[in-house]
């Protein structure tokens, strides 16, 4: 691979890791970089899968340091995760993102249309929404629906994470993010087992990327500590915007 596309590379894996870190999301730059190089999709992927679960995990482990990660639903929504994101990366060769990208971008075009007429969601926590019932949902929608779609497609599972943590659950958008990466982690190890064990996973280049991906999120983790919840959600909705150009683009062409 010629120095100039590795370059390139490395520079989207930094950004795709600082984007993760702050709303998830990252996958809107980091999968477009390598597909441009020629590598085939499944194995974009799977590269992409072992860059992005070493920037989670360091994050995640930032996150944990500064804020209240909510562990009743974290464990076992990524023990979940493990597994669900497992089957959607098997499925991932058989069934084509054509049929799920118009649900994925109705969906984000909800999600954005919320947060704009809601401002004060995510902004505080409110605290009498966590009921059992709740918390076995928000597990459910994390670590089965979500996980799966991180396995079969990707960009955006952090995103939709965090969405499902502060509408379920009433959690602020920095502890939302903070219990996200857990989640997150999850999704990424049981999708990279699968892609690794079909020989997709190009480790050389994912190695490099991953150090990039890890000083990405770094940045972003501690950033969004620092400036909140405010700084969250402006950052959310950048990236739901640009998610749906993105799936829009790929779609209708």
């Amino acid at each position: 691979m010629p120095l100039d596309q590795i370059l390139v590379l490395l520079v989207a894996a930094a950004g795709a890791g600082w984007v993760d870190a702050v709303v998830g999301g990252g996958g809107l730059l980091q999968l477009p970089a390598i597909l441009m190089t020629g590598m085939p999709t499944v194995e974009a992927m799977a590269t992409n899968k072992f860059s992005s679960v070493f920037g989670t995990t360091s994050a995640a482990v930032a996150y944990a340091r500064s804020t209240k990660v909510d562990r009743q639903v974290a464990v076992p929504g990524a023990a979940l995760a493990v597994l669900c994101a497992g089957l959607g990366a098997w499925a991932a060769a058989s069934i084509s993102a054509d049929v799920l990208r118009p649900a994925v971008m109705v969906v984000l075009l909800a999600v954005a249309a919320f947060v704009t007429l809601r401002p004060s969601m995510g902004a505080v926590p409110v605290p009498h929404l966590r009921t059992g019932p709740r918390v076995f949902t928000a597990v459910a929608v994390a670590g089965v629906v979500i996980a799966f779609y991180d396995g079969i497609m990707g960009p955006g599972t952090g995103t939709f994470l965090i969405i499902a943590f502060t509408t379920i659950l009433g959690l602020d958008f920095v502890s939302a993010s903070a219990s996200a990466k857990i989640i997150n982690i999850g999704t990424n190890v049981g999708a990279l087992v699968v892609f690794g064990l079909q020989g997709h996973v190009n480790w050389a280049l994912g190695l490099g990327m991953a150090v990039c991906n890890v000083a990405g999120a770094q940045f972003g983790a501690r950033m969004a500590l620092k400036r909140g919840a405010s700084f969250v959600r402006i950052v959310l909705l950048c990236v739901v915007v640009a998610m749906v150009i993105r799936l829009g683009w790929q779609h209708f062409g």
